[in-house]
């Protein structure tokens, strides 16, 4: 996370630790929207941004035994959320950051040992929005979806089996069926097929054709 701290100015910095030090002096509705508009413009911070959020609900919830945070956290990523759409369309870089900041709380932030029931359906609508035609041209996109399957495929199966199964069947047919992806699009959809297929792991197979394609692209070679 120290990675993650210094992509803060100074006075954000101050307010993250005073927020695990003592959570009552710190404004949580304003530290939780410096994290959220950074993670909008920074793919590294996002990543990390939801075990940053984490400690400040753990924090919080031990030392001042309210939830202020995470409830203004939750707030703003349903607006965000709601505005995808728009964001996706001024900037796709922005749209991916959102997508990987929301998998990243829901990967981190847990009621009684269980997602966030809150976010179960917005993961999935954004990891469908991924699977759609439009985005599979787009290998910035595509990267995010399978990350993020990586991370909380097998958790968010969990939680809804058939929507994942409808949103493997959107990935399937785009594998099959659509002549316009790249060979590197084709290489990321079959091995997140074959992750699933073998029970969220990934096989030696798919490990091996990972690395002949990379080393096929940097010499120039067709795999």
């Amino acid at each position: 996370m120290d990675s993650a701290w210094t992509a803060f100015d100074v006075v954000t910095q101050t307010m993250l630790q005073k927020a695990f030090d003592d959570p009552k002096t710190v404004d949580l509705e304003k530290l939780s929207n410096a994290i959220v508009d950074q993670s909008l413009k920074d793919l590294s911070f996002c990543k990390d941004a939801g075990r940053m959020c984490y400690a400040v609900v753990q924090a919080e919830a031990q030392k001042a035994a309210t939830s202020v945070f995470r409830r203004n956290l939750l707030t703003r990523l349903q607006q965000e959320f709601t505005a995808r759409e728009q964001t996706r369309n001024r900037s796709v870089r922005e749209w991916v950051c959102l997508v990987t900041f929301i998998c990243s709380i829901f990967d981190y932030i847990k009621v009684n040992n269980a997602p966030l029931v809150a976010l179960v359906d917005p993961v999935y609508d954004c990891l469908y929005r991924l699977a759609q035609p439009d985005a599979l041209i787009n290998e910035e996109e595509v990267d995010c979806l399978v990350v993020q399957l990586h991370r909380v495929g097998e958790q968010l199966e969990q939680t809804n089996s058939q929507r994942m199964n409808q949103l493997f069947y959107l990935l399937r047919d785009g594998f099959l069926l659509q002549e316009d992806l790249s060979s590197m699009t084709r290489l990321l959809l079959l091995e997140i097929l074959e992750f699933r297929a073998s029970g969220w792991t990934l096989t030696d197979t798919a490990h091996k054709r990972s690395k002949e394609y990379f080393m096929g692209e940097r010499s120039g070679i067709p795999v």
